[in-house]
């Protein structure tokens, strides 16, 4: 069987958009359809996500019909261990995407309309001229800061003191200096194993969204520097199972900017720069404060470029015993084995 796909990325970070050879998702709604495809047919996630054809960093889009008469269509994102409820990155990338390929219209300068994600509702603006499309710019989903100054208890760390706050899905969000460790100067692997054990200690006990069970759940931490308010300020997500993400991270970038509001630290119509690893810049600004889902929440606009890479076909030969994927494994006793679909 074959797969199509188109490679693009954004700040480095990469997104495999699958264009043909996936499953029909019968789902009404987009967490119906996340539900399905993560039950029903994840084995063409890892085929498409992990190795010979992807790697541990990989991340990738389903397009799917919308259930929402206001998208253009519906997305589900996928990583190297399973389906998140909102992204960013790729968001900025779909635009491109969704502009040069038809499946909007192109207006000069700007071209807007919406796409649904899991979390809700994401409406974009993209610089158009001559047909290219520049920055891309969205609308996020409400957001709000969940959790101020939580007391953690780390194994190997002790307390640690984290915020908690929502972009379309759930962050830790701290400084790394309450690791004991500097951003920018310590060795990248210390601020990873420090994010990852909070993220384990965090997950033991429940997180609620106020009004989907869905996404309540904790999808990664954001280790950051200690900018002042208003400046440039750098962040590292360490999401899903121990994956980085290559760019400041959209939704990421949006629980931020939830919680300097939260915080008293930003006001509406102010915009902030953030930097990833890479080096690769989103913006964030506050639109508006919401009464729901609870008070204090606002709308955060994300802003971004996205860069075209490649595309092609995967072929998935029915006799290759890892054709549907794999993971390296921690010891050679633990042997990856491919996952079949059922």
């Amino acid at each position: 069987m074959q797969l199509r796909y188109l490679d693009y990325h954004t700040c480095g970070e990469p997104v495999r958009i699958v264009t043909s050879g996936y499953p029909r998702l019968e789902g009404e709604s987009l967490l119906e359809k996340r539900r399905e495809a993560r039950a029903q047919h994840d084995a063409y996630r890892r085929a498409v996500m992990l190795e010979p054809r992807g790697h541990s960093g990989m991340y990738g889009v389903l397009p799917v019909r919308s259930s929402r008469p206001e998208a253009a269509f519906g997305v589900l994102f996928t990583h190297n261990e399973g389906y998140s409820t909102m992204c960013g990155h790729a968001t900025i990338a779909l635009g491109r995407y969704a502009i040069e390929h038809g499946l909007v219209e192109a207006v000069e300068p700007v071209t807007r309309f919406a796409i649904e994600a899991p979390c809700g509702l994401l409406r974009l603006a993209c610089e158009v001229v001559d047909g290219r499309v520049g920055e891309v710019r969205f609308e996020s989903v409400p957001a709000f800061a969940h959790t101020r100054d939580r007391v953690v208890e780390v194994p190997g760390l002790g307390r640690i003191i984290t915020d908690i706050a929502y972009g379309g899905a759930f962050y830790c969000i701290l400084p790394a200096s309450r690791f004991g460790l500097d951003l920018l100067s310590s060795p990248l692997n210390s601020v990873i194993e420090a994010a990852v054990a909070l993220t384990d200690a965090v997950r033991a006990g429940p997180i609620t969204h106020p009004t989907e069970p869905d996404l309540g759940f904790l999808y990664g931490t954001i280790v950051t520097d200690d900018a002042r308010p208003g400046e440039e300020s750098h962040n590292l997500c360490v999401f899903a199972e121990r994956q980085i993400d290559r760019s400041p991270t959209g939704s990421g970038v949006t629980a931020r900017m939830a919680l300097d509001y939260a915080k008293g630290l930003v006001r509406p119509g102010e915009q902030r720069v953030f930097r990833s690893i890479t080096g690769g810049a989103f913006t964030g600004r506050i639109l508006t404060e919401l009464a729901q889902p609870i008070a204090g929440a606002v709308t955060v606009e994300v802003g971004g470029r996205s860069h075209f890479a490649g595309e092609g076909s995967f072929t998935i030969e029915s006799d290759d015993p890892l054709g549907w994927g794999f993971e390296l494994p921690a010891r050679f006793g633990d042997l990856a084995r491919a996952a079949r679909p059922a």
